[in-house]
């Protein structure tokens, strides 16, 4: 049998940090089956979902513990959930832009979390408006929506937060991501 686990990395930024990460899984016959990872505000910081048989998990983690110890990455092992997600759910994609302020991700998280909407990818970042020079902030989410929810009432209420806080929001069908 074979876990799956989810791991957490940072470190400062330099290079052979992947390959000090892909070392120990490929040494205890762990596949790297997907990841993010970025270098963020001179960081190296991501997301790594790894499979690897039963019983190397503690060998691995042990391993991983190692490069904390190094003072290289700190990573953070979590073995991953069996439950099975809703299959009959369906996903929606939402591109919020707009100039940037505080409380954007609290006012549409709150609105997604009291309808039981799960975000299931979530990226952001801030660029400069091409005129004005103005900071605009830009959020892209995959959305989990459960069987029976209004959408278009999900729909209307981030909508009234998005002309309250002046940004524009698009909304779009998505397609499912990647296992794992």
């Amino acid at each position: 049998m074979m876990a799956t686990l989810v791991l957490t990395v940072i470190g400062n930024d330099k290079s052979g940090l992947v390959d000090a990460l892909a070392e120990p899984i490929a040494t205890h016959g762990g596949s790297w089956d997907r990841s993010h990872m970025a270098r963020v505000a001179g960081q190296f910081a991501g997301l790594v979902v790894v499979s690897v048989p039963d019983d190397r998990v503690a060998r691995l983690t042990a391993s991983l513990d190692a490069l904390n110890a190094q003072g290289l990455l700190d990573v953070q092992v979590a073995i991953a959930s069996t439950t099975n997600e809703e299959t009959d759910s369906s996903l929606m994609s939402l591109q919020l832009v707009g100039q940037d302020r505080p409380g954007i991700i609290r006012e549409i998280s709150a609105a997604l979390a009291s309808r039981d909407v799960s975000i299931l990818e979530l990226e952001t970042d801030t660029t400069s408006a091409p005129m004005s020079a103005e900071p605009l902030f830009h959020a892209r989410a995959t959305l989990r929506i459960r069987p029976g929810l209004d959408e278009d009432g999900l729909r209307d209420a981030l909508e009234d937060i998005a002309n309250e806080m002046m940004v524009d929001l698009e909304f779009g069908e998505s397609s499912p991501t990647p296992a794992g």
